[in-house]
């Protein structure tokens, strides 16, 4: 992981409110929304991003997330400044910055490699940026030793990046962006060198930090599972284009597309085509391949009877053994993980492997015939376009303390 430095904009309070400029490391006051506005950008002939509209809240930590080659890299890349946007305006903290140099920005980047100095140690690492920009010896050592309480790395600070396992590397480079009091925090793939076992712990990190400093802060992965545990929203992207924003639990129960559907969650969706027997707004029947008829539980006015669609099920949202709104199936392979069974199912007329959850305990094996039932209210329904039908469900309400 290495870090880029982008310069930065703060204020610190004089007297009677005014602001006085070049306060460094002191207590800030920072603006740090990110709007972008009808954003494109192409190599050549080639448009990567198209048309985005996107708004980064002050304090916010959005994940952008989608497959590999979506465009996600190069967005975070135009608003860092390191690629320019072909077409659109882009503003940080109200400021329009399409022809602002990256080190005008008051952005810090973090890429997947490390690129820690070898010969130096800790301290001076995290020190190397600050050094560069002149400032006092003593104000440089606050900011070090502040950011290394932060990320509790205090003890680590006089020995040199060969004594360190990856996770303290990463924290040392994520350091050397805190000193310098950046506006905006990117992240591009910080977790992706790491083993599966420490991301787990990282990804508890990064939220710490980002309570800790109450910072915006952008970060960019290919992993759903970190953009859901993580992100306040999450940007779902798609061949260059954003196909939704909103809550990680809004994206996952409220998905406005196949795309989404499957993208989100994990295990992924199931998916099964089907046709409507009958729809209004209260909802849909749906006749699958194997003749069943299953009813889903949407907004589903616009349909007509013989429609072609897509019905979606999450692997958790099946029921074995249910009565009703049931599909029959047959276990092929069961992956057991301790506290969590997942079955692998065959179904009459799906051509795709289904998954299904069977409960920590179960005792079924490969082989076994199994009624699966999909309660109508979980049941995500899809028109020929790929457009989703309004789930008819609302999520509970946390009661007011």
């Amino acid at each position: 992981m290495y870090i880029l430095y982008i310069g930065m904009r703060q204020e610190r309070r004089g007297r009677g409110g005014r602001a006085r400029s070049g306060a460094r490391l002191a207590e800030v006051r920072k603006v740090a929304d990110v709007r972008l506005t009808n954003v494109n950008k192409a190599f050549g002939e080639t448009k990567v991003l198209h048309d985005i509209n996107l708004e980064i809240h002050d304090g916010e930590f959005m994940v952008f997330v989608g497959p590999s080659g979506c465009g996600k890299s190069t967005l975070l890349r135009v608003i860092a400044g390191l690629e320019d946007i072909t077409s659109g305006e882009l503003r940080i903290g109200g400021r329009v910055v399409n022809d602002v140099p990256p080190a005008e920005r008051g952005i810090a980047m973090v890429f997947q490699s490390y690129a820690l100095y070898p010969h130096m140690t800790l301290f001076d690492n995290m020190a190397f940026g600050l050094k560069l920009a002149k400032m006092p010896k003593d104000e440089i050592d606050k900011a070090v030793h502040g950011a290394a309480k932060i990320l509790n790395i205090e003890h680590l600070l006089d020995r040199k990046p060969k004594a360190l396992s990856g996770g303290q590397r990463q924290r040392v480079a994520i350091g050397r962006a805190i000193v310098r009091k950046p506006e905006v925090f990117l992240f591009d793939e910080p977790l992706s060198n790491l083993d599966a076992a420490l991301r787990v712990r990282m990804r508890y990190e990064f939220a710490k930090l980002h309570e800790s400093l109450k910072t915006t802060m952008v970060y960019v992965t290919h992993d759903q599972v970190e953009a859901m545990t993580l992100a306040n929203r999450i940007v779902v992207l798609s061949t260059g284009k954003v196909e939704q924003v909103g809550a990680p639990l809004e994206l996952y129960e409220y998905p406005v597309n196949l795309f989404v559907a499957g993208f989100i969650g994990s295990p992924k969706m199931n998916f099964i085509t089907g046709e409507i027997v009958s729809a209004d707004a209260s909802g849909a029947s749906v006749r699958l391949p194997s003749g069943a008829v299953l009813r889903a539980e949407v907004d589903a006015a616009a349909a007509r009877p013989g429609d072609k669609v897509t019905l979606g099920v999450r692997p958790e949202h099946f029921v074995v053994g249910a009565e009703h709104n049931t599909i029959e199936v047959e276990l092929t392979f069961v992956e057991s993980l301790g506290s969590q069974t997942h079955g692998y199912v065959s179904c009459a007329g799906v051509d795709e492997a289904m998954t299904c959850e069977l409960g920590g305990g179960s005792t079924a094996i490969a082989g076994d015939r199994l009624k699966l039932g999909i309660p109508p209210s979980h049941c995500h329904l899809f028109d020929a376009e790929g457009r989703a039908f309004r789930r008819l469900y609302r999520l509970p309400q946390r009661e007011a303390a």
